[in-house]
């Protein structure tokens, strides 16, 4: 169980909101907590895949390790 205090105007946004979906104010919390965590699981997969492209070799040095160039 999860318990916030949320501004008046933002929880008049989250009433409509959840309203225009025909849901409830826990779903769309819910579902905005469910997006937010995959959004940050995402970028920190990018990150790590960004660093290891970052730290690979170049073609060119590739191409010599394999001794495909003098």
């Amino acid at each position: 169980m999860l318990a916030i205090r949320l501004e008046k105007d933002l929880e008049q946004k989250l009433d409509l909101l959840a309203k225009s979906k025909g849901s409830n104010r826990s779903a769309v919390v819910r579902e905005a907590i469910v997006r937010y965590l995959e959004d940050n699981e995402d970028l920190e997969l990018a990150k790590q895949a960004l660093a290891e492209i970052r730290s690979s070799k170049s073609l060119k040095d590739l191409r010599k390790e394999l001794g495909l160039e003098s």
